[in-house]
Protein backbone atom coordinates (compact mmCIF):
# COMPACT_ATOMS: atom_id res chain seq x y z
CA UNK A 1 0.00 0.00 0.00
CA UNK A 2 1.37 3.39 -0.96
CA UNK A 3 1.97 6.16 1.58
CA UNK A 4 -0.15 9.24 1.00
CA UNK A 5 1.72 12.02 2.80
CA UNK A 6 0.31 15.53 3.18
CA UNK A 7 2.73 18.39 3.83
CA UNK A 8 0.58 20.49 6.10
CA UNK A 9 0.84 23.76 7.98
CA UNK A 10 -1.68 26.59 7.91
CA UNK A 11 1.20 29.09 7.88
CA UNK A 12 2.72 30.19 4.61
CA UNK A 13 6.41 30.37 3.83
CA UNK A 14 7.43 27.39 5.96
CA UNK A 15 8.79 25.29 3.10
CA UNK A 16 5.88 22.95 2.29
CA UNK A 17 6.29 23.21 -1.47
CA UNK A 18 10.08 22.99 -1.40
CA UNK A 19 9.96 19.92 0.82
CA UNK A 20 7.22 18.24 -1.22
CA UNK A 21 9.27 18.56 -4.38
CA UNK A 22 12.66 17.71 -2.93
CA UNK A 23 11.62 14.86 -0.66
CA UNK A 24 9.63 13.45 -3.57
CA UNK A 25 12.83 13.48 -5.60
CA UNK A 26 14.85 11.92 -2.77
CA UNK A 27 12.50 8.93 -2.48
CA UNK A 28 12.54 8.70 -6.28
CA UNK A 29 16.32 8.36 -6.12
CA UNK A 30 15.82 5.56 -3.61
CA UNK A 31 13.91 3.60 -6.23
CA UNK A 32 10.27 4.51 -5.58
CA UNK A 33 7.50 5.65 -7.89
CA UNK A 34 6.24 9.07 -6.87
CA UNK A 35 3.18 11.22 -7.53
CA UNK A 36 3.03 14.83 -6.42
CA UNK A 37 -0.35 16.54 -6.00
CA UNK A 38 -0.45 20.33 -6.03
CA UNK A 39 -3.47 21.32 -3.96
CA UNK A 40 -2.39 24.92 -3.41
CA UNK A 41 -4.11 27.36 -5.81
CA UNK A 42 -0.92 29.44 -5.81
CA UNK A 43 0.50 26.60 -7.95
CA UNK A 44 4.09 27.03 -6.79
CA UNK A 45 4.77 23.30 -6.95
CA UNK A 46 3.40 23.17 -10.49
CA UNK A 47 5.71 26.03 -11.51
CA UNK A 48 8.73 24.62 -9.68
CA UNK A 49 8.23 21.37 -11.59
CA UNK A 50 8.51 23.17 -14.90
CA UNK A 51 4.84 23.45 -15.89
CA UNK A 52 2.94 26.59 -16.80
CA UNK A 53 -0.21 26.78 -14.62
CA UNK A 54 -1.98 29.03 -17.11
CA UNK A 55 -1.70 26.43 -19.88
CA UNK A 56 -3.31 23.56 -17.99
CA UNK A 57 -6.51 22.10 -19.38
CA UNK A 58 -7.23 20.05 -16.26
CA UNK A 59 -6.44 20.44 -12.56
CA UNK A 60 -7.63 18.85 -9.29
CA UNK A 61 -10.62 21.17 -9.64
CA UNK A 62 -12.07 18.76 -12.21
CA UNK A 63 -11.61 15.81 -9.86
CA UNK A 64 -13.05 17.57 -6.81
CA UNK A 65 -15.98 19.37 -8.43
CA UNK A 66 -16.80 17.34 -11.55
CA UNK A 67 -15.66 13.97 -10.15
CA UNK A 68 -13.42 13.36 -13.15
CA UNK A 69 -10.30 11.20 -12.93
CA UNK A 70 -7.36 13.05 -11.42
CA UNK A 71 -5.36 14.61 -14.26
CA UNK A 72 -1.71 13.57 -14.07
CA UNK A 73 1.24 14.97 -16.00
CA UNK A 74 3.82 12.16 -16.22
CA UNK A 75 7.57 12.14 -15.83
CA UNK A 76 8.54 15.59 -14.64
CA UNK A 77 12.04 14.98 -13.28
CA UNK A 78 11.06 11.33 -13.06
CA UNK A 79 7.98 12.06 -10.94
CA UNK A 80 4.34 12.28 -11.95
CA UNK A 81 2.41 15.38 -10.88
CA UNK A 82 -1.22 16.39 -10.62
CA UNK A 83 -0.69 20.10 -11.41
CA UNK A 84 -2.95 23.01 -10.56
CA UNK A 85 -3.64 26.69 -11.10
CA UNK A 86 -5.59 29.54 -9.54
CA UNK A 87 -8.91 28.00 -10.64
CA UNK A 88 -8.59 25.60 -7.72
CA UNK A 89 -9.40 28.49 -5.38
CA UNK A 90 -12.95 28.41 -6.75
CA UNK A 91 -13.25 24.77 -5.75
CA UNK A 92 -13.04 25.63 -2.08
CA UNK A 93 -16.08 27.90 -2.44
CA UNK A 94 -18.09 25.41 -4.46
CA UNK A 95 -17.27 22.48 -2.20
CA UNK A 96 -19.09 24.12 0.71
CA UNK A 97 -22.46 23.17 -0.75
CA UNK A 98 -21.53 19.76 -2.15
CA UNK A 99 -22.27 16.32 -0.76
CA UNK A 100 -19.37 14.27 0.59
CA UNK A 101 -17.01 17.17 0.00
CA UNK A 102 -14.43 15.95 2.53
CA UNK A 103 -13.84 12.62 0.80
CA UNK A 104 -13.72 13.74 -2.83
CA UNK A 105 -9.92 13.98 -2.94
CA UNK A 106 -9.58 10.60 -1.25
CA UNK A 107 -11.95 9.09 -3.80
CA UNK A 108 -9.97 10.65 -6.66
CA UNK A 109 -6.75 9.14 -5.34
CA UNK A 110 -8.05 5.62 -4.64
CA UNK A 111 -8.14 4.34 -8.27
CA UNK A 112 -4.46 5.28 -8.80
CA UNK A 113 -3.09 4.78 -5.31
CA UNK A 114 -1.57 1.34 -5.86
CA UNK A 115 0.35 2.63 -8.87
CA UNK A 116 2.66 4.64 -6.62
CA UNK A 117 4.88 4.03 -3.62
CA UNK A 118 4.51 7.63 -2.45
CA UNK A 119 1.81 10.21 -3.11
CA UNK A 120 2.83 13.58 -1.70
CA UNK A 121 0.27 16.38 -1.33
CA UNK A 122 1.33 20.02 -1.15
CA UNK A 123 -1.42 21.59 0.98
CA UNK A 124 -2.42 25.25 0.81
CA UNK A 125 -1.45 27.55 3.71
CA UNK A 126 -4.90 27.50 5.31
CA UNK A 127 -7.28 25.44 7.41
CA UNK A 128 -9.96 25.44 4.72
CA UNK A 129 -11.68 22.63 2.85
CA UNK A 130 -8.75 21.91 0.53
CA UNK A 131 -6.45 21.27 3.48
CA UNK A 132 -9.15 19.32 5.31
CA UNK A 133 -9.66 17.15 2.22
CA UNK A 134 -5.92 16.47 2.13
CA UNK A 135 -5.93 15.33 5.75
CA UNK A 136 -8.85 13.01 5.08
CA UNK A 137 -7.07 11.54 2.05
CA UNK A 138 -3.65 11.16 3.70
CA UNK A 139 -2.21 8.23 5.56
CA UNK A 140 0.50 10.40 7.12
CA UNK A 141 1.41 14.03 7.74
CA UNK A 142 4.74 15.77 7.59
CA UNK A 143 4.61 19.16 9.28
CA UNK A 144 7.19 21.80 8.38
CA UNK A 145 7.60 24.41 11.11
CA UNK A 146 9.71 27.50 10.56
CA UNK A 147 12.16 28.00 13.41
CA UNK A 148 10.70 31.38 14.23
CA UNK A 149 8.75 32.16 17.39
CA UNK A 150 5.65 33.48 15.60
CA UNK A 151 5.44 30.38 13.38
CA UNK A 152 5.91 28.14 16.40
CA UNK A 153 3.01 29.85 18.21
CA UNK A 154 0.56 28.75 15.52
CA UNK A 155 1.18 25.05 15.96
CA UNK A 156 -1.43 24.59 18.70
CA UNK A 157 -4.22 25.46 16.26
CA UNK A 158 -2.65 23.15 13.70
CA UNK A 159 -2.62 20.24 16.16
CA UNK A 160 -6.22 20.94 17.16
CA UNK A 161 -7.23 20.69 13.50
CA UNK A 162 -5.41 17.38 13.13
CA UNK A 163 -7.10 16.06 16.28
CA UNK A 164 -10.51 16.97 14.87
CA UNK A 165 -9.76 15.18 11.60
CA UNK A 166 -8.56 12.08 13.45
CA UNK A 167 -11.73 12.08 15.55
CA UNK A 168 -14.21 12.26 12.67
CA UNK A 169 -12.67 12.36 9.19
CA UNK A 170 -9.68 10.03 9.23
CA UNK A 171 -9.12 7.92 12.34
CA UNK A 172 -6.02 6.28 10.85
CA UNK A 173 -4.15 9.52 10.13
CA UNK A 174 -0.64 9.55 11.62
CA UNK A 175 1.87 12.33 12.10
CA UNK A 176 5.07 11.12 10.44
CA UNK A 177 7.16 13.92 11.85
CA UNK A 178 7.92 17.59 12.30
CA UNK A 179 10.49 19.24 10.04
CA UNK A 180 12.05 22.45 11.43
CA UNK A 181 12.64 24.67 8.42
CA UNK A 182 14.42 27.85 7.36
CA UNK A 183 16.84 27.39 10.25
CA UNK A 184 19.68 29.85 10.78
CA UNK A 185 22.11 28.31 13.25
CA UNK A 186 23.70 31.68 13.99
CA UNK A 187 20.39 33.22 15.06
CA UNK A 188 19.66 32.90 18.78
CA UNK A 189 15.88 33.02 18.26
CA UNK A 190 16.13 30.16 15.78
CA UNK A 191 18.14 28.18 18.31
CA UNK A 192 15.56 28.76 21.05
CA UNK A 193 12.64 27.93 18.76
CA UNK A 194 14.33 24.74 17.55
CA UNK A 195 14.80 23.67 21.15
CA UNK A 196 11.15 24.44 21.93
CA UNK A 197 9.98 22.45 18.89
CA UNK A 198 12.04 19.46 19.99
CA UNK A 199 10.85 19.65 23.59
CA UNK A 200 7.16 20.11 22.79
CA UNK A 201 6.69 17.75 19.86
CA UNK A 202 9.17 14.90 20.24
CA UNK A 203 6.62 12.96 22.31
CA UNK A 204 4.07 13.27 19.47
CA UNK A 205 6.25 12.31 16.50
CA UNK A 206 9.88 12.47 15.38
CA UNK A 207 11.43 15.92 15.10
CA UNK A 208 13.87 15.79 12.21
CA UNK A 209 17.13 17.66 11.80
CA UNK A 210 16.44 21.26 10.81
CA UNK A 211 16.48 22.31 7.18
CA UNK A 212 18.74 25.36 6.97
CA UNK A 213 17.95 28.53 5.10
CA UNK A 214 19.70 28.03 1.79
CA UNK A 215 19.62 30.25 -1.28
CA UNK A 216 20.26 27.10 -3.31
CA UNK A 217 16.62 26.11 -2.76
CA UNK A 218 15.48 29.36 -4.35
CA UNK A 219 18.00 29.05 -7.17
CA UNK A 220 16.91 25.48 -7.90
CA UNK A 221 13.26 26.53 -7.92
CA UNK A 222 14.04 29.31 -10.39
CA UNK A 223 15.69 26.71 -12.62
CA UNK A 224 12.60 24.49 -12.11
CA UNK A 225 14.61 21.51 -10.90
CA UNK A 226 15.03 19.70 -7.56
CA UNK A 227 18.01 20.72 -5.46
CA UNK A 228 19.70 17.35 -6.06
CA UNK A 229 19.71 18.14 -9.79
CA UNK A 230 20.78 21.75 -9.37
CA UNK A 231 23.58 21.04 -6.87
CA UNK A 232 24.14 17.29 -6.31
CA UNK A 233 26.76 17.92 -3.62
CA UNK A 234 24.83 20.42 -1.51
CA UNK A 235 25.13 19.45 2.19
CA UNK A 236 21.39 19.80 2.91
CA UNK A 237 20.77 16.77 0.69
CA UNK A 238 22.11 14.54 3.48
CA UNK A 239 19.34 15.82 5.77
CA UNK A 240 16.71 15.31 3.09
CA UNK A 241 17.92 11.79 2.43
CA UNK A 242 17.67 10.90 6.13
CA UNK A 243 14.04 12.05 6.10
CA UNK A 244 13.44 10.07 2.90
CA UNK A 245 14.83 6.98 4.60
CA UNK A 246 12.38 7.44 7.46
CA UNK A 247 9.56 7.91 4.95
CA UNK A 248 10.34 4.45 3.59
CA UNK A 249 9.77 2.99 7.05
CA UNK A 250 6.25 4.38 7.45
Amino acid sequence: MSRVIAFFNQAGGVGKTTLTMNLGYQVLLRGHKVLLIDLDPQASLTSFMGLDPEKLDKTPFDALINEEPLFIQPKQHGMDIAPTNINLSVAEIQLVNMDFREVRLKEAIEPIRNGYDFILIDCPPSLGLLSYSSLVAASHLLIPIETHYKAFQGTNLLLQTIAQVKKRGNRHLKIAGFIPSRYAASNSQDQRTLKAISEQFSDIAPVYDPIPRATAFVDASEQQVPLAVYDPKHPVLKILDKIAEKMEQL
